[in-house]
């Protein structure tokens, strides 16, 4: 795993991306779809692993257009005008790269009738029967790779869901680069630990299921203990914070440090909180006055939830007011 972490879990996450938003010249017309957010926001803070399965299977660019139409096995991935039947060559692609991913997350390419994730139309005739499909090279990594962070660019630009997925691979990483490391039962401890407000944030059962795996740690198997504890991680981090989950986080930090605080600082804190939870102000602002005043009384438990740095703070994702 590249990259090092400090006491937040800041690491490099490597993510698979459709080479045409990074700007390679591979799309069907000889051009190239390139996505600023992910080609510029982002890139300093990922390694990015260039993937284009139409290239890899030996189709070229310019080429002929492409979509999926219905079958009795399924949608059949058919060149438009030729109709060359294309879905075997990239059902065989499809299934050695997920076999040998290695990835913390995916980004595809929307609309696209092989790596589509959401509402690729499915055609009988010159009709589209489905409008609910997923590309056939997509559909498969997503079969393998169920708690795989995955989203399309499209969707990226929603500001929740950019939030959201970023998280999942900075998450993802830092799990990797322990689980990659020599660690040690205490160093998964260490590690749950340190994840504990931002796992609550998102899915309190896997939490709580998270703790039960951890309390094992040095009584079960090594291999066995990291299995299980990676799954229930990625469970907790699919299902996406909620404003209420994280108020709740926030009132739990605080009362974690109350003893430590005056009044005033408390009747702040308290206000700033309601204000995110009305909708007023961005989850930035609480989570930056209780990171402040955690780092000013020596709260180490809560200074060092990565809750509070989830990620690179220059991506700012956290600056938009909830809805």
């Amino acid at each position: 795993m590249s990259g090092t972490s400090d006491v937040t879990g800041a690491v490099r996450p490597r993510v698979a991306v459709s080479s045409c938003l990074m700007g390679e010249l591979v799309r069907f017309n000889g051009g190239h779809s390139r996505d600023r957010f992910l080609s510029g926001e982002l890139a300093p803070h990922v390694d990015w692993v260039h993937v284009c399965p139409e290239m890899e299977i030996g189709l070229g660019t310019p080429r002929e257009t492409l979509r999926l139409e219905r079958s009795p096995e399924g949608p059949r991935l058919v060149t438009r005008k030729t109709r060359v039947d294309l879905t075997d060559r990239m059902a065989a692609l499809s299934a050695e790269r997920a076999r040998t991913l290695d990835v913390d997350g995916y980004v595809f390419k929307s609309k696209s009738p092989s790596c589509g994730v959401h509402g690729i139309p499915v055609y009988e005739g010159d009709t589209a029967v489905d409008r609910k499909g997923r590309g056939v090279f997509a559909a498969r990594i997503l079969d393998a790779h169920p708690l795989l962070p995955v989203e399309d660019e499209g969707r990226l630009n929603d500001a929740l869901l950019r939030e959201t997925f970023v998280e999942r691979i900075f998450a993802h990483a830092r799990l990797r680069a322990l689980l990659e490391s020599d660690w040690r039962a205490r160093d998964l401890v260490s590690f749950h630990s340190r994840h504990k407000m931002q796992m609550l944030a998102h899915d309190p059962v896997a939490y709580g299921e998270a703790g039960r795996v951890v309390a094992q740690a040095g009584v079960r198997p090594r291999e066995e203990l990291a299995a299980d504890y990676a799954h229930v991680f990625g469970t907790a981090f699919a299902t996406k914070a909620t404003i209420g989950r994280n108020v709740n986080v926030l009132q739990h930090c605080m009362g974690m440090m109350s003893d430590a605080l005056d009044p005033a600082r408390r009747a702040d804190l308290a206000e700033v909180i309601a204000s995110y939870r009305a909708g007023r102000v961005a989850l930035s602002v609480p989570a930056t006055l209780l990171r402040h005043h955690a780092r000013g009384e020596a709260a180490e438990y809560v200074r060092d939830q990565t809750y509070f740095s989830p990620y690179p703070e220059e991506l700012r994702l956290r600056n938009h007011v909830p809805a």
